[in-house]
């Protein structure tokens, strides 16, 4: 089992934290991990993106080039990085901040409001977690519980009130039907 996964978006909208949850879910579950986080030096808003591949096997390469899985929060990473995705691979992508629909066939994409989401459900900076739960949910990659332990290790304490919230978007993203 490989699983070559790209989260992309603006600075600030949690991509990195995103993608280091996932790779403490693979350390938890024993596997091969690399987190490769791409930033450029505005502190917020500029273009953000990180690879994350999990794999029984050593990993040859950290950076992830063709996607197996897809996790887009912004039109122009949906634009850069949607025509790299392997055919047969998924796509998950927030609605709410994404205008442009794909017209690919070869891959599963999946449209979740998750911005929207977010507020509506008060969980501010919760459309990356949103995403995280519907790919979880489509890909079975780690259970909820996998992703509970990684948020008590990767969470300071003086941020543990924010574990129950996480759980709380994994669950929308998880239970959203388009």
């Amino acid at each position: 089992m490989t699983y070559e996964i790209l989260l992309a978006g603006f600075g600030g909208q949690g991509i990195l934290f995103a993608g280091k949850l996932l790779a403490y879910c693979a350390l938890f579950e024993g596997k091969e991990i690399s987190w490769l986080p791409s930033y450029g030096p505005e502190m917020r808003g500029g273009k953000c993106n990180c690879s994350v591949c999990i794999s029984d096997e050593p990993i040859g390469s950290p950076q992830v080039l063709e996607p197996d899985i897809l996790i887009a929060l912004n039109g122009p990473s949906f634009d850069a990085f949607m025509p790299a995705v392997k055919a047969g691979g998924k796509a998950f992508v927030d609605s709410s901040m994404v205008a442009q629909k794909t017209d690919r066939t070869d891959i599963e994409t999946f449209y979740v409001p998750a911005t929207q989401l977010s507020e509506d459900n008060n969980l501010a900076k919760g459309a990356n977690i949103i995403l995280l739960g519907k790919m979880l949910a489509e890909t079975g990659i780690f259970s909820f519980e996998t992703v509970r332990k990684a948020l008590e290790k990767n969470t300071p304490a003086s941020r543990a009130h924010t574990i129950d919230n996480n759980m709380r978007a994994l669950q929308l993203g998880a239970d959203y039907q388009a």
